[in-house]
């Protein structure tokens, strides 16, 4: 099996591993209720997706959610 010929320093191993951070989601605003929504997801809280009317929800679910 090879052998690395020299040792790897740390600030060589850490540049190498700063594509493996995590990042922050992104969250749009719904343009019905202005609610925080993730990107390509229908809102939790009244149920629309690019505009349309996709899901039904009750009030005593969004109140569940809230909780």
């Amino acid at each position: 099996m090879a052998n690395p010929k020299k040792q790897k320093t740390h600030s060589k191993t850490h540049k190498g591993r700063a594509h493996l951070a995590l990042k922050p989601k992104t969250l749009n605003k719904c343009p019905k209720c202005a609610k925080a929504v993730l990107p390509h997801t229908a809102c939790e809280f009244c149920g629309t997706y690019k505009g349309r009317q996709i899901l039904v929800v009750d009030k005593k679910t969004v109140k569940k959610i809230k909780k």
